[in-house]
């Protein structure tokens, strides 16, 4: 029954927001679903060490969009919520041709309780070898945010590791992400401009 509802909401809604994130896709998105917030700010760089010893890079995954969260230490139910949230985003995408264009990454503390995902292969789960870093790294990305709030964020980057928007808390619906990252997926992938070029050469 889900297949055959996300099936004819993508049907029906696809023209309308198979756009560029800059042009009429954040727009959309903006009036169909209050939990959603534009943001066209560069994110900030993800390189770190996992507890595994093994190094993480946001940008070998800029071919991809990338939905993002953290679980930060103490983040309890909140997190937990919007974790299991995302799942069913996960399980949507699973059953159309996105689901090899997609990554799902959690920045995790040691005790954080993570959903089980619905395909670890594109979902993964960093664990820093630092503490403090997934708090750290996500009050710094809560500042691409100008509602502020307590809620956890999920971050949606369109390929090249831009900003494309945020999902506060977990009062969206599942269908309007699976919408938005529709529509990033149908856009062509953006250009580097020379401010961007410029940012990589300090990456």
């Amino acid at each position: 029954m889900r297949a055959l509802l996300l099936l004819v909401v993508l049907t029906v809604s696809t023209p309308a927001l198979a756009n560029h994130p800059g042009e009429l896709l954040d727009e959309t998105m903006a009036a169909k679903e209050p939990a959603f917030e534009p943001a066209d700010r560069r994110p900030p760089a993800i390189e770190l060490r996992t507890v595994d010893d093994l190094e993480f890079d946001l940008h070998d995954l800029e071919d991809k969009v990338v939905v993002l969260t953290f679980l930060p230490e103490g983040c309890g139910p909140p997190c937990a919520d919007q974790q299991a949230l995302l799942v069913e985003v996960q399980e949507a995408i699973e059953i159309t041709p996105m689901r090899d264009m997609i990554s799902f990454v959690t920045v995790a503390s040691p005790d954080s309780p993570v959903a089980p995902s619905a395909n670890d292969a594109n979902w993964l789960t960093v664990t820093p070898r630092d503490p403090e870093a997934v708090a750290e790294m996500s009050a710094e990305w809560a500042e691409l945010s100008s509602r502020g709030g307590e809620e956890p964020m999920a971050y949606v980057l369109d390929r090249g590791a831009r900003q494309a928007g945020i999902f506060h808390g977990t009062s969206f619906a599942w269908v309007n992400m699976v919408l938005y990252i529709n529509g990033l997926t149908n856009a062509h992938p953006p250009e580097s401009g020379l401010l961007d070029r410029i940012w990589d050469l300090f990456q």
